[in-house]
């Protein structure tokens, strides 16, 4: 059955053991998995990719089935999932699991998909979609975010926010902590700042950086962090902008070694890769094996939360990182 992202709070979900949550809106799929189903929970969650849970399907049934008298209730979170998982879910219903929530994460699934009509039109399973934030909402998770945080900017500064967020509130996200971040040691925050803040991706090359990075050309990181005369306060944004493009190319890599054309796979990611920085990418995609970017994706994640606790070391730490991992 189909359900509303916003009805889940109100919804039994006790009564349900497997969730497929599809759609472009990432950051909000990421908000309603976290506050529905994982926020309270104290037992063990468990994160595959489709097609590690797959490969490996036979030992996690068994080990679902064959479940302790000490072993807690589990949440199983599987990513990236595609119309091939659907064996597996037809497997797991005939089992009638008892105290496993199974969650699926998907990008755009079309209407088509034998995966989504397989929840949709099931009564015991729930199909929940997502789609993309208008403006409006995005000014309201602005206005919200700066309230709790007691930062008060102009109206002129939250539109330019708005607009610069490409539509999607992981960035909005990205430059509302920018701002934060700015606030510990400033409190005058006017238009010319959020400007200033806002652009900085463009300003100093981060975009460039990441990408050097990914395509593991030491001498190019290097000549553009010498070039670009990065602050602590850039740190938290050149590591954001690492980790988002290298999600994007865990996706690449993935469909490619599945024995998927490369061009094909390229031109099927959403948002579009620019034409002028599809070589790059594809270099990327072709030098990075699928665990080493599985492993260097979590490497990413330590070291963020590190900047955030560590402010004042952040761009040795960064430079560190980036140009000898």
């Amino acid at each position: 059955m189909i359900v509303k992202h916003f009805e889940l709070k109100k919804f039994n979900k006790k009564s349900y053991n497997l969730i497929l949550l599809h759609g472009k809106n990432e950051g909000l799929q990421k908000e309603v998995l976290s506050e529905n189903f994982i926020s309270n929970f104290d037992g063990i969650v468990n994160k595959y990719d489709e097609s590690d849970f797959i490969y490996n399907f036979e030992t996690i049934l068994s080990e679902i089935l064959n479940k302790s008298l000490f072993d807690d209730s589990k949440i199983i979170i599987v990513s990236r999932v595609s119309d091939k998982i659907l064996k597996n879910i037809e497997k797991i219903i005939e089992k009638n699991l008892v105290d496993v929530k199974i969650i699926l994460k998907s990008g755009v699934l079309e209407k088509k998909s034998k995966l989504r009509n397989f929840f949709e039109k099931s009564k015991i399973l729930i199909s929940v979609p997502f789609y993309d934030d208008n403006l409006q909402t995005l000014a309201n998770l602005a206005n919200e975010f700066l309230r709790k945080h007691k930062i008060k900017i102009s109206r002129e500064s939250l539109n330019l926010l708005v607009n610069r967020s490409s539509g999607s509130r992981d960035h909005l996200k990205l430059e509302l902590e920018k701002i934060l971040y700015y606030s510990l040691s400033e409190k005058n925050i006017d238009f010319e700042i959020i400007q200033k803040l806002s652009n900085l991706a463009e300003s100093h090359n981060v975009s460039e950086l990441a990408d050097n990075y990914l395509a593991k050309n030491q001498k190019n990181v290097a000549r553009i962090l010498n070039e670009n005369n990065y602050s602590n306060e850039d740190c938290i944004l050149i590591i954001r902008t690492i980790l988002n493009k290298s999600k994007r190319l865990l996706n690449i890599v993935d469909s490619y070694e599945n024995n998927k054309n490369l061009d094909e796979v390229i031109s099927s990611v959403r948002p579009p890769i620019f034409w002028k920085d599809k070589d790059m990418v594809k270099k990327q995609a072709t030098i990075w094996k699928l665990d080493d970017l599985k492993k260097n994706i979590y490497k990413i994640n330590e070291i963020e939360a590190i900047l955030k606790t560590n402010s004042q070391n952040s761009l040795n730490l960064i430079s560190d990182f980036i140009v000898n991992y």
